[in-house]
């Protein structure tokens, strides 16, 4: 009996010793790590990679610069769709119209013209009118107007009344001169302006007289007793021999 109570009391103070030292153990953090075992030597570890990180910029590569584009190439102009006239006249000061419309004196220039035909009027004091249609085109154009050349291109039918008789023809007249073609007969002539020594109207006979210098006298009617057709031809012609005479 003495036995069991002395093992059971050696019983309870081994639990009671294995209690404070575990508690003990608890309070230094733990239980006593093992010790590390020895490793044998080898080759070094690689060492741990650094967080990746760009390169300084001195250390970098420049990069390559980008190339030019190429040059845009120009589309082709388009083509002119409306017609630039450029107008001039060898009087200076002389007016120039366009459709009736005042361009301003020559030399001068009317842009934006709508291709097609049109008209040109040019005048001076002193000199005969030009009035001419043209067919206007895309892009540009010069036109030159003389006002200093005679113009005259003068046409009446007649009847020439001779000494004992008459003909029937056509009197008409150039800056060469006046010429009269007889429907028959040798009446047919040609005179030139300056041989004419005398170039009138009758205005009581309603007849219109020709002398040729130093040559035949001629007497022209109109086959209707018109008269006014060959005052209109008298006065045309009259101002071409003024013209004429007056010219430098």
């Amino acid at each position: 009996m003495n036995r069991l109570a002395v093992a059971i009391s050696a019983l309870c103070a081994l639990v009671v010793l294995g209690g404070l030292a575990l508690l003990v153990s608890r309070r230094d953090g733990g239980a006593p790590s093992a010790p590390a075992t020895p490793v044998a030597p080898g080759p070094e570890a690689p060492a741990a990679a650094s967080p990746s990180r760009p390169p300084p910029i001195a250390d970098r590569a420049a990069a390559p610069a980008p190339e030019p584009s190429p040059a845009a190439i120009p589309e082709p102009a388009a083509a002119p769709e409306l017609g630039t006239l450029r107008i001039e006249a060898d009087v200076e000061g002389a007016s120039v119209f366009l459709d009736r419309r005042y361009l301003g004196t020559a030399p001068v220039t009317a842009g934006d013209v709508p291709p097609g035909q049109h008209q040109i009027n040019v005048s001076a004091e002193g000199f005969d009118g030009i009035s001419e249609t043209i067919d206007v085109e895309p892009g540009p154009r010069s036109l030159a107007y003389r006002l200093r050349d005679v113009r005259l291109d003068a046409s009446v039918s007649v009847v020439h009344r001779h000494g004992i008789g008459s003909c029937r023809g056509r009197l008409s007249a150039t800056p060469d001169g006046i010429r009269f073609e007889a429907d028959q007969g040798d009446d047919s002539f040609s005179v030139a302006l300056a041989d004419l020594e005398t170039f009138e109207v009758d205005y009581l006979e309603n007849a219109l007289r020709l002398q040729v210098r130093n040559g035949r006298r001629y007497d022209f009617r109109d086959p209707e007793g018109n008269a006014d057709r060959l005052f209109v031809f008298h006065r045309d012609v009259a101002r071409a021999r003024e013209r004429i005479e007056t010219a430098p």
